[in-house]
């Protein structure tokens, strides 16, 4: 319970404070067949290189990461996992799509 996680009230100075702590959301993963991950690709803000972008997960941030590692290696690129996406480098839409079919992920869409 460190100071970062206090929400609302930086200081008080009432002595019977109890101050409110965010709590770790624990979100279940669903299975890869109950997923419907989106896959498209992105220009917008990357000075014209394309990214792939693979959306709409649920589950654990844990989870997520373990996936976009996954993807990042089987494809041979970089990428990274941030605001509950993953974001891989260059035009890679059909082969992380064929990626999450083998894997599972029967509801995965390629958009655009």
């Amino acid at each position: 319970m460190g100071k970062k996680n206090k929400i609302g009230v930086v200081y008080s100075t009432n002595p019977d404070y109890d101050y409110d702590f965010e709590e770790k959301e624990n979100v279940e993963t669903l299975d890869p067949g109950q997923q419907k991950l989106r896959i498209f690709i992105d220009r917008k803000m990357r000075k014209g290189k394309e990214v792939t972008i693979v959306e709409s997960f649920v589950g654990s941030e844990e989870d997520l990461k373990d996936l976009g590692k996954t993807l990042k290696s089987k494809c041979g690129v970089g990428g990274s996992v941030k605001d509950g996406e993953i974001i891989i480098q260059g035009n890679q839409k059909d082969k992380v799509y064929d990626l999450l079919v083998k894997m599972g992920y029967t509801n995965s869409k390629k958009k655009g």
